[in-house]
């Protein structure tokens, strides 16, 4: 009769992707560079860059930006109106189809409850006091 030795160690499982809970979150770039790379289906909605690199034309690209600086003006100074000049006051608003409710918060800051009526769709800011 013979005798052997056997060793053993405990199997620990560790999932390797950090979405599946518990997995190495420095994975997750190596993981999705890997899949993009295996990934031969196009999207056919997919815009397709033009030569050197611009999706769009880059006056189009300008008449955007300047229509974003004056809707940002305009927007500042209708705001500035509607609230005056020391900022959101306490109260209930109504600007087109929004009702806006201010209100504040023990802390010393407020909220920002926003309600588009034709919807019923509710967005609610929350400004901390500092």
């Amino acid at each position: 009769m013979s005798t052997h030795l056997a060793a053993a160690q405990d199997f620990t499982y560790e999932p390797k992707n950090p979405s599946f809970g518990g997995g190495n979150t420095f994975n997750y770039s190596w993981l999705l560079s890997s899949a993009q790379a295996q990934n031969t289906i196009e999207d056919p909605n997919a815009v397709k860059p033009t030569p050197g690199g611009f999706n769009q034309d880059p006056l189009k690209q300008f008449e955007q930006s300047l229509n974003q600086q004056i809707l940002s003006q305009l927007s500042s100074k209708l705001i500035g109106d509607q609230f005056g000049t020391g900022g959101l006051k306490e109260g209930a608003y109504k600007v087109g189809s929004f009702q806006i409710q201010v209100t504040p918060n023990s802390g010393g800051g407020f909220s920002v409850q926003i309600t588009d009526t034709s919807t019923g769709n509710q967005t609610t800011i929350v400004v901390p006091g500092f």
